[in-house]
């Protein structure tokens, strides 16, 4: 699937906004996606901020989920980390690491220009896994109220799923352009036994305070077994799409513009007023 299939996702999204964005509470002062005049209202008090994938940036990949939460009153931030200057509209190709610290200073930004405590972070793919070692490896515990990661590779990706994921969004020439500029960095940190992925899995994942929510598709076919996006630990929801929506083929790309994935993470942003899936939509495999 291409960047072509992309925007027909995306167009799904737009259509879902403009049905809804009328109707939609102004519960934050000034609104809007990386608006860092946006003050959090007592409904949403905590901002939001989202990690795209590997080679993605923040304006593809979560965009459209973002500007339906900024439609529903939350105060939205999101970057992109981990970008080359040789490639500066690719991201996620630094160490999960050195991205991680990156993401930490933009936390702490939202953080001071919004006057809020603590920030929720929902991110995708390897926005999802940094999400994860953001709250574990970076001290700020503490700032952190929810992570929603949608389909990381918590244990560790594979390989063949990485290399697909470089050639369905970049194309084979950019792919091995990159390459030969900068090497392979972020593969060898997300595969299985990678070092962002063991300092990660040592000891407990999930830190006390946190409420976390893993959301993935039964159909993922990059982040394999699925099984491996989810943290088996107390305090932690691991959800598959299809245990709400079982006639969804969504696969891995195809999740950052899933809708139903969207229901389950306003779900768990929001907790109190979750609601079940009325009427479910159908994603795109691949």
């Amino acid at each position: 699937m291409g960047r072509g299939t992309k925007r027909w996702l995306a167009g799904l999204g737009i259509a879902s906004l403009l049905a809804l964005g009328a109707a939609a509470p102004a519960q934050a002062a000034g609104g809007g996606n990386n608006d860092f005049g946006c003050r959090p209202g007592a409904a949403h008090p905590n901002p939001v901020v989202l990690l795209h994938g590997t080679f993605a940036t923040y304006y593809e990949d979560l965009n459209f989920l973002q500007a339906d939460l900024a439609a529903r009153g939350y105060c939205t931030f999101s970057l992109t980390y981990g970008a080359y200057p040789q490639f500066p509209f690719v991201g996620g190709l630094k160490p999960v690491a050195e991205s991680s610290l990156e993401i930490k200073n933009f936390v702490e930004k939202v953080r001071a220009a919004t006057g809020a405590a603590k920030v929720d972070v929902v991110g995708h793919s390897e926005g999802g896994l940094q999400s994860i070692y953001l709250a574990k490896m970076q001290g700020i515990q503490s700032e952190i109220g929810k992570v929603v990661a949608i389909a990381p590779p918590t244990h560790g990706a594979n390989a063949s799923g990485l290399l697909t994921l470089a050639y369905t969004v970049l194309g084979k020439s950019t792919w091995d352009t990159i390459v030969k500029t900068i090497g392979l960095p972020i593969f060898a940190d997300e595969l299985d036994g990678g070092a962002a992925i063991v300092a990660l899995n040592t000891g407990p994942v999930a830190q006390p305070g946190i409420d976390y929510t893993i959301i993935t598709s039964r159909y993922d076919e990059l982040v394999t077994p699925t099984e491996t996006s989810f943290i088996r630990e107390p305090g932690v929801h691991n959800r598959y799409v299809q245990d709400s929506c079982p006639f969804d083929p969504v696969g891995h790309i195809g999740e950052a513009y899933d809708l139903n994935v969207w229901h389950l993470v306003r779900n768990a942003l929001d907790p109190a007023h979750a609601t079940p899936i009325a009427v479910c939509a159908v994603g795109s495999p691949g």
